[in-house]
């Protein structure tokens, strides 16, 4: 059993495959969930985090370390949905969050422009050319976004273990290819791959917790112990080191707290 993330662009038939997927395994499928989660922890409309993935740069600087906040949120909502296992996720990001987890298969999911064009005139009822340039507009924004959230293009192939197009191929052939891959040795779950998954769920509850009283810090854990490390030059002051302490060890699953006033390069 495997968790299945599926990356799409707009009109790319990934919700399409993400469904059929799920129904033939017999998978959950999420997508919007997350965002409903990670939306009621910034106290705005969904409809306004949905706009923030595709503006990030500048939706989200209109909040206090909103970058932070964002991205510790959903990461804490998302790994929460997918810890089960037995889960397809389709839309923006998840497969950043999983990184390490060996049951994890990351897909992307890509198609013809003109393909898209055509489905896009369709349904807003525009020509060809007014079609071609909102797509074109949709997927910058959507690169533009993985990079200033994660210094990544979600263009790059490197990121996913299968890339399918949509194009010969049709959607049940993708959705064969995917089932397939979800029953293949390398991506079943193990212990260690379990106790990853749940190492990056604790680190991002603690996370999305420690949000509110020192957003520039990274935390990682194992096994119920839990690192924080300040993401900034400056030392932290010892009543925050002590707040850190108290709001971390509060997290069910945390037995042990370490606190380091050094930065680390690694966002947790």
């Amino acid at each position: 059993m495997a968790i299945i993330t599926i990356s799409r662009g707009s009109y790319s038939n990934g919700k399409a495959v993400a469904e059929e997927v799920a129904r033939r395994l017999g998978y959950r499928c999420i997508s919007r969930e997350v965002l409903i989660e990670a939306s009621e922890h910034f106290n705005i409309r969904e409809i306004k985090l949905v706009r923030a993935l595709h503006d990030a740069p500048s939706i989200l600087d209109r909040f206090t370390y909103g970058k932070e906040r964002y991205l510790a949120y959903f990461a804490a909502a998302f790994l929460g949905e997918v810890q089960e296992d037995n889960v397809v996720y389709h839309g923006l990001a998840g497969h950043f969050f999983v990184r390490g987890v060996s049951h994890v298969i990351k897909v992307r999911i890509i198609t013809d422009l003109e393909a898209r064009v055509r489905l896009e005139m369709e349904r807003e009822g525009i020509s060809a050319d007014e079609a071609r340039r909102v797509l074109k507009k949709d997927d910058q924004e959507r690169r533009r976004w993985s990079r200033y959230l994660f210094g990544v293009d979600t263009w790059d192939a490197a990121l996913y273990d299968l890339v399918v197009h949509v194009h010969k191929l049709s959607v049940d052939d993708a959705v064969d290819l995917i089932c397939r891959t979800a029953g293949l040795t390398q991506f079943q779950i193990t212990p260690q791959s379990r106790q990853t998954l749940n190492d990056l769920l604790l680190a991002a509850r603690v996370k999305a917790r420690l949000v509110e009283v020192k957003p520039q810090v990274a935390v990682s854990a194992r096994g119920g112990r839990v690192l924080i490390h300040s993401e900034t030059p400056e030392n932290l002051e010892p009543e925050v080191v002590c707040e850190l302490e108290r709001v971390a060890t509060a997290v069910s699953g945390v037995t042990q707290v370490t606190v380091h006033d050094t930065p680390r390069s690694v966002y947790g």
